[in-house]
């Protein structure tokens, strides 16, 4: 009969051993581990890092596990030291995940991801408030963390972004108004076109009926469209990116245009079923700096941002401490 084994604590144990063997060592050189106090090992340390990032426990549950296993530590002992294992976890990350291949991006620039979100206290029927985040790419830290009232809706003008910045947005920020001020203001966007709150004009300020222009397009096709956004007299000038999607995937995704307008009792109009068709992006960077291909690329990868809280990855999270 096998016997159960004596050390209760298997399973971090044979983790510690699938990590890089210089783990340990670097949680000294990146100051993440200084000195044996209630946290007494860098292996400690590391709990405590997984504990919060990999088993999503609240700041709270750590400190309760922490202090069931002999360190009593409060939620607030657990943010210092998680915030102080930021350049530790980042250093170490890289050694773990094999080498991908990377879309080219510009040298100097910044892409954030921005998003959105309502919160509610358990039990609770309405919104409490509003968080507004912003998600460095690269690095998924978070550079932009604002909390509004529930009145407050998205918009870029919770943003304060730089020339170097390129923000990546959904359809949820395409007002034409903010669109122009943020590019105005030296920032690039890369976001979700809402084609019927945001009109488009030719470079001769004609309007441009979009649909009109795609409707020779053929499916699994990207066409690249000059246009100018915004007021008459403070209007940019950008490119719509339009990838027109499979027969199979279009089909699919006028079914769910139809669903949600049966709900509220509408019936979708020709218009809307066409558009249903196709991923539409607005960016105010020319395809020679930033091609249509990797603009779409950049699109779908703006989900690291998404909330709820409890999903966001390693660094993210210990940003979101240290905020």
């Amino acid at each position: 009969m096998q016997m159960p084994p004596t050390e209760p604590d298997t399973l971090f144990e044979d983790l510690l051993q699938d990590l890089p063997p210089e783990t340990i060592a670097m949680a000294y050189e990146f100051k993440a581990f200084c000195r044996a106090r209630k946290i007494k090992t860098p292996q400690q340390l590391l709990r405590v890092v997984l504990l919060y990032c990999g088993l999503d426990q609240s700041l709270r549950e750590v400190a309760g596990t922490m202090t069931l296993l002999g360190s009593r530590l409060t939620d607030s002992a657990i943010a210092e030291r998680l915030a102080a294992c930021r350049p530790w976890v980042k250093a170490l990350l890289p050694k773990m995940l094999k080498p991908s291949a990377r879309v080219p991006l510009l040298a100097g620039r910044r892409f954030i991801v921005i998003d959105g979100s309502t919160v509610q206290a358990p039990g609770a029927t309405g919104i409490h408030y509003r968080l507004h985040l912003g998600l460095d790419l690269v690095t998924l830290e978070f550079t932009h963390v604002h909390i509004s009232d529930a009145t407050t809706g998205e918009s870029l003008r919770h943003f304060a972004l730089g020339p170097d910045d390129i923000a990546v947005a959904d359809r949820g920020y395409c007002h034409p108004t903010a669109v122009a001020a943020m590019v105005h203001a030296g920032a690039h966007l890369v976001v979700r076109l809402n084609p019927y709150n945001m009109p488009l004009f030719q470079p001769d300020e004609t309007p441009l009926d979009v649909v009109q222009r795609l409707q020779q397009q053929a499916p699994c096709t990207l066409r690249s469209l000059p246009v100018r956004v915004g007021p008459a007299q403070q209007r940019v000038a950008g490119w719509v990116h339009a990838y027109r999607l499979s027969e199979e995937q279009a089909n699919k995704a006028r079914a769910r245009c139809r669903q949600q307008n049966s709900k509220k009792g509408h019936v979708p109009q020709a218009r809307t079923l066409f558009l249903a068709a196709w991923v539409l992006v607005w960016t105010s960077l020319p395809p020679e700096e930033l091609s249509a291909d990797t603009v779409l690329a950049l699109y779908r990868v703006r989900w690291q941002v998404e909330i709820p809280q409890p999903h966001y990855g390693s660094r993210a999270r210990l940003s979101l401490a240290a905020a």
